[in-house]
């Protein structure tokens, strides 16, 4: 095992199997390129939220349909960017009472997102001091206008942008995690090197989809945040 593990405040047993399975994985600080999730990682959020406002207009079960590791054709082809935000209200509508507006199934689907810690938007400003860093996330028309509010009236204008490199979301770039292909636009796209680049996501699937395309991951397990990983560096 990394010499570092043993040092990781809290790492839990799986973190520690999962380390024990890949023994090449070095320290995420070794890592010249990082390519960072954003809700769960960077931004907090919680799913349940979500099901519960829905449950409120009417839905008897969204969680089947979305979930943190699974979610139906609809949600991919929002995140995809394949449908609109009129698409994917109309898409929900009959599952909801009547006459339930716009308005309120946007702020039924935006209830899962919280704030972003200023303690990480500093380690980020670090982190792009020092090294190549991106993001990378599954979200979607309606999420974008409403986290990049909610976080300038906070943060100021384009606080989360200016962190990375550069910023891809998957509804703009046509593809989604765990897709193999995702990835490898991000590497090609900004000439990373596989051997010397990291992927960050809280969702196992994504986790897997990143190692499939080459690159190494760090599944962050709940009860962590990037201050575990990086946060001796500041």
């Amino acid at each position: 095992m990394p010499c570092w593990a043993h040092h990781h405040r809290g790492l839990r047993h799986d973190a520690v199997a999962a380390l024990l399975h890949f023994p090449n994985l070095r320290s995420p600080a070794d890592f010249p390129n990082i390519i960072f999730d954003l809700g769960g990682v960077i931004l907090n959020i919680d799913y349940h939220r979500t099901i519960h406002a829905f449950s409120l207009l009417g839905m008897k079960d969204f969680a089947a349909t979305y979930t943190q590791l699974h979610q139906s054709a609809t949600f991919d082809a929002f995140e995809r960017g394949e449908l609109s935000a009129k698409g994917f209200r109309d898409a929900l509508r009959p599952q909801l009472r009547p006459q339930v507006t716009d308005g309120e199934i946007d702020g039924a689907w935006n209830a899962m997102l919280l704030d972003l810690p200023s303690e990480r938007l500093r380690l980020l400003n670090l982190l792009k001091e020092q090294r190549r860093i991106f993001l990378l996330s599954n979200t979607n028309s309606i999420h974008v206008q409403a986290f990049e509010n909610d976080i300038e009236a906070v943060h100021g204008s384009g606080a989360l942008r200016a962190c990375f490199e550069r910023a891809y979301y998957s509804c703009d770039v046509g593809m989604r995690k765990p897709e193999e292909r995702i990835f490898r636009m991000v590497v090609e796209t900004d000439g990373l090197d596989l051997a010397q680049t990291l992927f960050i996501d809280d969702s196992p699937q994504h986790v897997e989809g990143a190692r499939k395309a080459g690159l190494s991951a760090y599944h962050l397990m709940d009860g962590e945040t990037i201050l575990d990983l990086f946060g001796h560096l500041s």
